[in-house]
């Protein structure tokens, strides 16, 4: 395994360059199976895992809090302790079943980051959670209410990283800003949604009326070149099997530059003799901005083809071609 450090100054982390999502751990994916993938991802070297306060409300109707529930039952059965960095989310949790985070979300308030914080410390049996999104944006409460309500969890010492996913570049550029003339601690991991084929950033859905915000397009690869501090946590960097099951890529990257970068990733997997998601992930891990892919997986088969993906090296033509191809 790889490792990398996510964060600065005393809260600063190391963590392998593979993460591990358990979204659908404990709730699609049974417990015995989550175990097992929990113990061979440890066993391997990994060391960071992701989940989220509303996993996985949309598999039953509820609330969320399988995944935290589980990891917390792994935790405790294998002693587990601070050698596990697991990250966590608030904000896009329903605030009652058959609710959604478009239509229903708890927000960003004061309130809601130390009651949410608070719960999900409880379910992952962890005093301090080593780091904590804001999950998605919360335009109904003001920018400082939110950034002095994570701030005062740093200063108690009950989180000790901060991060953001799927808000507008300008929103998070505010918020640290905000934070930095306050004295505080603000995002410094940005979980996105970004992998090799590029979708359009211009489709529309419920939560982003404008264009999708989650995806890691040119604006955030600007933001990460001016700001080395921060780290991009790449969720769904293989698009949910797609690059092994094209019929599973989804419409947003139905383009002309779609297939270019297609055949370009194909060629480099015939020479390495690797599968075109361990490039995927290859090429993440050692790309020259600070990416950490982050995947889901439902069978050890599939986690040791991502964890082989590490040591994966592509040579300086190949990353010169992958990059060139749209």
């Amino acid at each position: 395994m790889k490792y990398r450090t996510i964060g600065t100054g005393p809260n600063r982390r190391e963590v392998s360059v593979l993460a591990l999502g358990a979204m659908l751990f404990g709730s699609v994916t049974d417990e015995k199976t989550s175990f097992a993938l929990l113990d061979r991802y440890v066993e391997a070297g990994g060391n960071f895992i992701d989940t989220s306060d509303n996993y996985a409300f949309w598999t039953d109707g509820g609330q969320g809090g399988q995944s935290e529930e589980l990891l917390g039952r792994w935790r405790r059965s294998r002693g587990a302790g601070a050698e596990i960095v697991v990250a966590t989310k608030l904000g896009a949790r329903p605030l009652a079943p058959g609710t959604s985070y478009t239509d229903n979300p708890e927000g960003l308030s004061a309130k809601v980051i130390r009651e949410s914080s608070e719960r999900s410390r409880e379910k992952l049996g962890m005093e301090r959670l080593d780091l904590l999104y804001a999950h998605i944006d919360d335009h109904t409460v003001p920018q400082r209410e939110t950034v002095e309500g994570f701030g005062a969890l740093v200063a108690e010492g009950t989180v000790g990283l901060l991060g953001v996913s799927n808000q507008a570049v300008w929103r998070v550029e505010r918020a640290r800003a905000l934070a930095a003339a306050a004295g505080l601690p603000c995002y410094e991991v940005l979980q996105y949604q970004h992998s090799y084929l590029r979708p359009r950033a211009d489709v529309p859905d419920d939560l982003f009326p404008d264009g999708s915000l989650g995806h890691a397009g040119a604006e955030l690869a600007g933001y990460l070149r001016a700001e080395p501090a921060l780290t991009l946590v790449a969720y769904s960097p293989l698009l949910k099997g797609a690059y092994a099951r094209p019929e599973r890529l989804p419409g947003d990257y139905d383009h002309p530059g779609t297939p270019a970068r297609l055949a370009v990733l194909r060629d480099v997997a015939r020479e390495t003799g690797a599968t075109p998601g361990q490039v995927v992930l290859a090429w993440q891990i050692g790309h020259e901005l600070p990416i950490l892919p982050l995947t889901g997986v439902s069978s050890l088969a599939q986690l040791e083809e991502n964890l082989a993906a590490v040591d994966l090296e592509l040579s300086e033509e190949q990353r010169a071609r992958l990059d060139a191809a749209h």
